[in-house]
């Protein structure tokens, strides 16, 4: 057999097993289809309808007392006693500390007995003037004020006082029910310039948070706010909007303070909370936050159409923890949104409802 025999022969054989091996290719592609197109999706759905939305405005905030004073002794002498400690709870009026008293007492005993006198030299002024001190209200005012001066009554009475106030000031009580803090002070030594402790209400603090300003027309007073601590989110309490300042800063933030409660006494001055303002808003149309997925950087609900997956843009308004209230636009109210299995659909693929 010649060369270009076998070369034709080869030939043939390849082309042959070309043309048989592509519809082999053809139809097992067609085949997969056919398989990935029997097979639907599963997918949970849901009806919009308009219902009532707790909208929530989230924001950072910082907890600050109520009430907070910073104590101080008026005299620079030695403290001989200290009843608190730092975290204790005080009430108003206790005793807190008390200062040496050996000078002041005598003071104010020089200061009393100066006193005393002046009264006596005022009744001799007087007498002279043909008056009793007894008949003060008979006696001329320019003739009391003379004899007052002659007597040295007015300052001899005003040193008494500040020697008695003074005297008075070195028990330290408390002004207001609440928690020492800031207590570094030991017995027996002087105060020093710095407060000697700080006692702050902590019973129902403030919080102290930042919104937009156009978000402000989304709150008012009263309004309830949800506050966790970072270090704890999973505690939360209620409060109220106590005040909202009425000047934007020069960042376009109004500051908004709300009050809540501690009784579990979890907060403390200066911590870093999340705040949550809640308000009702009346008949939105509402789709759960899960139904919204990202296509390309824009927001997109799958409806649920004979047992197809739909593709619609969609814009949503206000936002919770859970739900969008959505614009009107290609979905309303009784059509059935797809919230989950959602992640990796596309226009019109076949889905089945779970139950």
């Amino acid at each position: 057999m010649s060369k270009k025999i076998l070369m034709a022969i080869v030939l043939v054989s390849m082309l042959y097993s070309c043309s048989s091996n592509k519809p082999k290719a053809e139809e097992e592609n067609e085949k997969t289809t056919e398989v990935a197109e029997e097979k639907p999706v599963e997918v949970r759905a849901k009806l919009v309808e308009y219902q009532d939305f707790k909208y929530e405005l989230i924001s950072n905030g910082t907890i600050a007392s109520l009430h907070k004073a910073d104590l101080r002794f008026q005299q620079q002498e030695h403290i001989v006693k200290i009843y608190v400690k730092n975290g204790e709870r005080v009430a108003k009026g206790q005793k807190l500390a008390e200062l040496d008293k050996f000078k002041l007492q005598n003071s104010m005993e020089q200061a009393e007995e100066s006193f005393e006198r002046a009264k006596l030299d005022l009744q001799d002024v007087l007498i002279g003037q043909g008056y009793s001190l007894s008949d003060s209200a008979q006696i001329p005012p320019e003739v009391m004020k003379i004899a007052k001066i002659r007597s040295n009554y007015e300052q001899s009475r005003n040193n008494y006082k500040i020697a008695r106030y003074n005297l008075e000031m070195t028990t330290l009580y408390a002004p207001f029910n609440g928690v020492i803090a800031n207590l570094t002070v030991k017995e027996f030594n002087q105060p020093g310039g710095d407060p000697f402790c700080t006692i702050v209400d902590n019973q129902n603090p403030e919080v102290v948070f930042h919104i937009l300003e156009n978000e402000l027309s989304l709150i008012k007073l009263n309004d309830k706010v949800i506050v966790s601590p970072f270090s704890q989110s999973s505690y939360a309490v209620e409060g109220r909007i106590s005040e909202i300042n009425p000047i934007i800063d020069r960042n376009g933030m109004v500051r908004v303070k709300a009050i809540v409660n501690n009784r579990e006494n979890k907060f403390y001055e200066g911590m870093n909370v999340k705040v949550r303002v809640q308000r009702l808003l009346d008949k939105q149309l509402v789709i759960p936050k899960s139904a919204v997925v990202l296509r390309t950087n824009k927001k997109v609900v799958f409806t649920l159409k004979n047992s197809k997956a739909m593709w619609n843009y969609v814009e949503t308004a206000q936002e919770n923890s859970d739900s969008y209230v959505l614009v009107p636009d290609r979905i309303n109210a009784g059509d059935s949104v797809i919230y989950e299995g959602n992640i990796n659909l596309m226009d019109q693929v076949p889905v089945i409802v779970k139950r």
